[in-house]
């Protein structure tokens, strides 16, 4: 999959060796499970680089492991409106809406994300277990 390496590298550089480092202290606090501090990082990318997607795309990643759908829903809002294309944030839209009940709409969210981008294995399970005739699920 080296295109899609190729497009999430190139999603990831802000312009600003500055704002780049933000973003990797936030991508990091949030592997670490610090939420507080990847939302801190990720907010100072987002407000000096509001149309930046990928600091958006990551911030709506850190609310939602911090239980905040309403702030994470917005800024995937905001990353999808910067890059419509942006596969991880479709899909982390799908999840969102799939953890709510709104299964319909999920779905639909996981096949668009696999319409961008045919080889993500969350998006494949997603769309795989959603499409399941009702009754006849695990």
């Amino acid at each position: 999959m080296r295109a899609q390496s190729d497009i999430e590298r190139i999603w990831s550089r802000s312009g600003s060796a500055a704002l780049d480092l933000l973003l990797m202290r936030g991508e990091s606090a949030l592997d670490a499970g610090e939420t507080a501090a990847a939302i801190g990082h990720l907010t100072a990318l987002t407000d000096h680089a509001p149309d930046f997607a990928a600091g958006w795309a990551a911030r709506a990643a850190a609310f939602q492991m911090a239980g905040q759908t309403g702030p994470a829903m917005a800024d995937l809002a905001r990353a999808l409106q910067l890059e419509p294309r942006h596969w991880p944030s479709i899909t982390l839209l799908a999840a969102i809406l799939e953890d709510s009940g709104d299964s319909a709409r999920a779905l639909a969210a996981y096949r668009e994300s696999l319409g961008v981008n045919p080889h993500q294995p969350d998006a494949a399970d997603g769309a795989a277990r959603l499409s399941v005739p009702p009754g006849q699920g695990v």
